[in-house]
């Protein structure tokens, strides 16, 4: 299955969780020797595996023991400015996000009308 916007929350960690069995599966580990080498319980991961919610921390000592962290840096690349803010800033990294902007046409009323 396809991981898309569609799906519920719960139908990506059902996936993902069948991604990291199929993982596990392939590299020869059972649940018990995958969970002690990432340092945390077989339950934990027999959780993780049934795609039931875990802590981000317990993902990511998975995903380290199972040799697929590199896969996050594909799935949230460093931000790059775009090459407006590369001229206007010129070198300068922007550290918040640029305020809204307010309409100057706003329907503006007393409220008793």
């Amino acid at each position: 299955m396809k991981i898309a916007t569609s799906l519920t929350d719960s139908a990506v960690l059902a996936e993902l969780g069948q991604r990291l069995t199929h993982r596990r599966i392939a590299l020869g580990l059972t649940q018990a020797e995958a969970a002690t080498e990432a340092g945390i319980s077989k339950r934990t991961l027999e959780r993780l595996e049934a795609g039931e919610p875990v802590q981000t921390p317990t993902l990511v000592r998975v995903l380290r023991q199972l040799d697929a962290l590199p896969a996050l840096d594909a799935l949230l690349p460093p931000a790059k400015p775009g090459p407006v803010d590369a001229l206007q800033r010129a070198g300068e990294v922007r550290k918040r996000a640029p305020r809204a902007r307010k309409s100057a046409a706003k329907d503006w009323r007393w409220g008793d009308e």
